[in-house]
Formats: structure tokens, sequence, C-alpha cells
């Protein structure tokens, strides 16, 4: 446990100190000293920013992520439970997939205002794909042998759906929301770049127009920690969800 921790850590604790040294005498404006960074950080963000901006970001991150998974995995179920029905929508999925969701902002502000909905629209329609895909896939690959044995023993509707479908394609359902939630934060800044008047993305818009550089290298900061942060949450989340399945792994490579 220790000794992965120490991998976990080590580098970036070696880039922190390589840009910490390497920036202590820079005279740049657009590239301050890591000291003057970390400096103005706690001033910046922990006061009435934290309740004006950084909630509200993770607010509407909470609400889009989930959205997208309520849609994302009950439309994957059903796509990948009926051949002809993917058959169908396959092409359409395949083109929607391949529209970046940044492009899709102007039209989400036309049709939804600048308000809170346009920007949890944003995020769902970035999240959507990784974990809708990868929830049909999931689905597909599910074990004939263990399919035959539920029809065998008479086990349908929603023991079958439960019991065989869904732990089946969890593991697969579970790699396309840690990819959603990456999506999810990237999507969540750029929605409040654009005629927003809150936000971790407004904020550090706000910094680079006042040419508040400092303040500005610190709201990219806040951006990485809460990305770790937040990683760090969803893997204890999969660690619960999948511990049967890294349980069976593990058994395997014993083998």
């Amino acid at each position: 446990m220790i000794r992965r921790i120490l991998l976990a850590v080590t580098l970036p604790v070696v880039l922190v100190a390589v840009w910490w040294f390497t920036s202590a005498g820079s005279t740049e404006f657009y590239f301050p000293p890591l000291a003057r960074i970390v400096g103005v950080f706690p001033e910046t963000w922990f006061g009435p920013r934290m309740v004006d901006d950084v909630l509200p970001s993770l607010a509407r991150l909470g609400i889009g992520y989930a959205a997208a998974l309520v849609l994302g995995i009950g439309l994957g179920m059903l796509i990948g439970a009926n051949r002809t029905l993917r058959a169908v929508v396959e092409p359409l999925l395949e083109f929607l997939r391949a529209v970046p969701p940044p492009v899709l902002v102007p039209i989400l502000m036309l049709m939804a205002g600048i308000g809170d909905l346009m920007k949890v629209l944003v995020i769902i329609s970035g999240c959507l794909w990784p974990i809708l895909l990868n929830t049909v896939e999931g689905v597909r690959a599910v074990d004939e042998v263990l399919t035959d044995t539920c029809r065998s023993y008479k086990i349908r509707g929603r023991l079958r759906l439960l019991h065989l479908t869904v732990r089946s394609a969890s593991p697969q359902i579970v790699a396309g929301a840690r990819q959603a939630l990456s999506i999810g934060i990237i999507l969540m800044v750029i929605s409040e770049m654009f005629a927003a008047s809150s936000g971790i993305g407004f904020t550090v818009i706000q910094f680079k127009d006042g040419f508040r550089i400092p303040q500005m290298w610190s709201g990219v900061l806040l951006l990485g920690l809460l990305g770790v942060l937040l990683a760090w949450a969803f893997r204890l989340v999969e660690r619960r969800v999948l511990g049967w399945y890294h349980g069976i792994r593990a058994v395997q490579k014993e083998r």
C-alpha cells in the first residue's frame, strides 16, 4: 500500500519541484513564479469565489454527469439488447459521436439561453457518448453460456437484467463513465467561457482579460486539483462497484 502511494505521488512531486525552482527567478509577465501562483491561491479561491464560482461549477458538472449516466446506461441497455434497434440507430450514433461537443455551444445557447441549463446540456452532450457506446458494447459482450443458463432456469425480466446483463456489462460501463468524467470537466470549463456570469471558466477568463496572470494560473491549478480529487473519488466508487470483478481478476492472476 505504501509503495503504491509513493509511486503515485513521486512524479507529481518531482514535476512541482522542477516547476518551482526553474520558475523561481522568472521575470516573465505571463509566466510568473510558481511561488507567487501558490501565494495568491488561498485568497483567490478560499473566499466568496468558493460559493459564487467553484460550487456552482461542481453542481453543474454533477447534474450533467448524473443525467448522462442515466441516459447513457438506459439507452445503452435498450440498444445493446435489441439487434434490430442497434442496426437502425448505429449510423446516427456514429454521426452524433463525431460532432465535437464545443461546436454545440452556440447552438445550445440559441436554444436554451445562457443560463445553467445550457451549461448542463453541453456537459451531457459530451459525457453521454462514452457511457452509451460502452454500455452497448458491454451488453453485446454478455457471455452466451450465461445467457443460455438463465434461459434454462427461466430467469427473466428484472432479475436477468440486474444479475446478468448489468453485472456483465458493468466493467465497460464503468470504463465509459471514467472517460465521461474527464470530458465533463473539460466541457464544464468551456461552457463557462461563453456568455457566463459565474463559474471557474468564467473567472479564469476574467483574470486573463484583467491581466491578473497569477490569479489566472491559480485557476488552472485549481482545475487540475479538482480533476485529481474527482478521479480519486471515482476510483473509490469503482472499487466498491466492481469489487467482485477485481476479485475474479486477482484470482485468475494467482493461477
